[in-house]
């Protein structure tokens, strides 16, 4: 691997409430290009994983870097601005904007003008095959077509890293298959790194590799 685009050093993040330890000293590095699956039970630490990742949170001890460097709080806030997308498993989408609206969302305050800003919007919207629903309202739309708009939403900025959490979780078999060949086409033709938590056997083995985490650890990992 060349240097790692995200890592975490020896991180641990435990919540003072209940004194519980999401993350236990893991170390983790995710490559340029990468396509990392994270998988283990309910409460194996996967989603605080992510946000170690994207700065949305920040460990208890250890380091996480990205593109070398430890950000600070502020620092993080401009990359989920420019190199790291969310794709969030509830799809998060604000019901009053149509998906077009939706998917300018994380452009807002951003030196794009209002044209640029949609005609991004609606390069992306096409290229996850949802050209034809731009003006839908999220009621409007199937749970697939849903993730599909929160996927164009999380690559609106041209991201290095798109974190994932759970994106095929509350669709059904069909829309899954289809989820994860289109995440496979951007991927193939992005080239961004991608990291996804999920629970399904086909979202998993479309990686490139499997973390398997059990406890805030790497599954077999050495104590």
């Amino acid at each position: 691997m060349t240097s790692p685009l995200g890592e975490l050093r020896g991180v641990s993040r435990t919540f003072s409430l209940g004194g519980v330890t999401a993350i236990d000293r893991l170390s983790l590095a995710v490559g340029r290009g990468e396509w990392l699956s994270v998988v283990g039970p309910s409460g194996s630490g996967k989603s605080t994983l992510l946000h170690m990742l994207s700065g949305l949170d920040r460990p208890s001890s250890g380091k996480v870097l990205f593109d070398g460097r430890e950000p600070t709080d502020g620092e993080w806030t401009r990359l989920r601005a420019t190199r790291i997308g969310y794709v969030f498993q509830s799809f998060h989408l604000l019901p009053r904007l149509t998906a077009l609206e939706n998917v300018q969302v994380p452009m807002v305050g951003s030196k794009s003008g209002s044209a640029q800003r949609r005609a991004r919007a609606s390069e992306l919207l096409d290229a996850v095959g949802l050209a034809e629903r731009a003006g839908h309202r999220p009621g409007q739309m199937s749970g697939g077509e849903r993730q599909r708009v929160a996927i164009a939403r999380g690559l609106v900025n041209r991201p290095d890293l798109l974190l994932a959490d759970e994106p095929t979780g509350n669709l059904d078999a069909d829309s899954t298959q289809d989820l994860v060949q289109l995440l496979r086409e951007l991927h193939r033709t992005l080239g961004l790194a991608l990291v996804v938590v999920t629970h399904n056997p086909e979202v998993a083995l479309a990686a490139g590799r499997v973390l398997r985490l059990r406890s805030g650890r790497v599954e077999g990992a050495a104590a």
